[in-house]
């Protein structure tokens, strides 16, 4: 870092190092299923009904969210946060379009993700 720098982009960047050095708890499980899905967090697949899906890292991490709280609303901001960390500069229309193509992935299952007007997105319970 160059100087002078402030003391909130220190703090961001020190944060950034600290959530990238992070070990996940071991209380985890290294499988998520949830209705159709099966997510498996270790080699960060996922099937649907028994067939493998191609996600890009973002999308991986967005259905991972939302299956490990199922009826759980996200806000937009919650979703970057759990996508890229905090203080990560986007818009709230990519969350949008991310969810667009993650349905659009899913297919007939597109519907588990659903929209909450005004609030954000969530995956039904089942």
């Amino acid at each position: 870092m160059t100087k002078p720098f402030s003391a909130r982009i220190l703090t961001a960047r020190v944060k950034a190092v600290l959530r990238r050095s992070a070990v996940e708890p071991e209380d985890e499980k290294e499988t998520l299923s949830q209705g159709p899905f099966e997510i498996d967090r270790l080699h960060h697949t996922v099937h649907v009904n028994g067939q493998p899906l191609e996600l890009t890292l973002s999308e991986f991490k967005a259905l991972e969210l939302f299956a490990k709280r199922p009826g759980v609303v996200f806000s937009r901001y919650q979703i970057v946060d759990a996508i890229h960390g905090k203080d990560y500069p986007v818009t709230d229309r990519s969350v949008d379009v991310l969810i667009v193509g993650l349905r659009r992935k899913l297919g007939d299952y597109g519907e588990w993700i659903e929209t909450v007007r005004g609030v954000g997105y969530r995956m039904k319970v089942g």
